[in-house]
């Protein structure tokens, strides 16, 4: 189905490594999504000040959350990307009340900048999630490797093209030193609404290569322009449809909405119990 370029394989166990210990994939994982900006395509200005967003990472703890995605830069279609300087501004007084107040909690930050990665790494930030994947800063992949930190390399362009690209670019940070690599399909970067849905169905497809999946479709707009309606009620839609993201094997549910999710896994792993039987 995408067959140009080749396809590399790398034999690696379905884990990554934060806060010194083995995070495993035996069950599909919650990453909570904490935008803290004023024009993302769902909650923008909602939690763009410290007590807002605090409150916020305190929910998605508590409903269940594995993982806390902080986001300080918007990366809807047509955002006008924010600076490394501004961003780093933003996000890591947040960072350091999130990281005091939550010392255990797993604490993704979505940027595609490699000056931002380092600085909040050395606030406790235990992965980078990089929408660009490595197109906007050709220093990122180097430095993913010198910091030695999980990364979520996300497809963003052609979809004939998504293997050669993943296997470039999982090339490229293994030779650089990096060790744990999540994949994302990028669901609504670059693809068309049709597009969308053929790596939905094709998705387990990508287990060639050996490393978790991250699935990122929570309120799109491959499910709100689908049923003609908007973010604010596509919750039912992308519950829906994250049923078929864990069927079609993803490891992480990137999502706005956790309570929802967690039930979704829940009943996904006691549907897999009897398909055996």
């Amino acid at each position: 189905m995408f067959s140009e370029g080749k396809i590399t394989t790398f034999f690696r166990k379905q884990s990554i490594i934060c806060k010194k210990n083995i995070f495993e994939f035996t069950s599909p994982k919650l990453m909570g999504i904490l935008n803290v900006t004023e024009d993302s395509f769902f909650d923008g200005g909602k939690y763009n000040n410290l007590d807002n967003a605090i409150l916020r990472a305190q929910s998605l703890i508590e409903q269940g959350a594995d993982i806390i995605d902080l986001g300080a830069c918007s990366t809807r279609p047509g955002s006008t990307l924010v600076c490394a300087k501004d961003e780093i501004s933003k996000i890591i007084p947040i960072l350091k009340v999130i990281r005091k107040q939550f010392p255990d909690v797993v604490i993704s930050i979505d940027t595609v900048w490699s000056e931002v990665s380092r600085a909040v790494v050395a606030e406790g930030a235990d992965i980078i999630n990089d929408i660009s994947g490595g197109n906007f800063d050709h220093q990122m992949l180097k430095t993913i490797g010198e910091l030695s930190i999980p990364y979520i390399l996300t497809h963003n362009g052609e979809i004939t093209k998504i293997n050669q690209y993943f296997s470039e670019r999982i090339e490229a940070l293994y030779e650089y030193g990096a060790k744990d690599i999540i994949l994302d399909l990028g669901f609504g970067f670059g693809k068309t609404i049709e597009e969308n849905y053929l790596l939905l169905a094709k998705q387990k497809e990508f287990k060639i290569y050996n490393l978790p999946i991250l699935t990122g479709i929570s309120r799109k707009s491959m499910i709100y322009k689908t049923l003609n309606t908007s973010p604010d009620k596509a919750l039912n839609g992308t519950t829906f449809l994250h049923a078929f993201a864990l069927q079609n094997g993803a490891d992480i549910l990137r999502v706005h909405d956790i309570e929802e999710a967690k039930q979704c896994i829940e009943l996904f792993n006691e549907y897999k119990k009897h398909l055996k039987q």
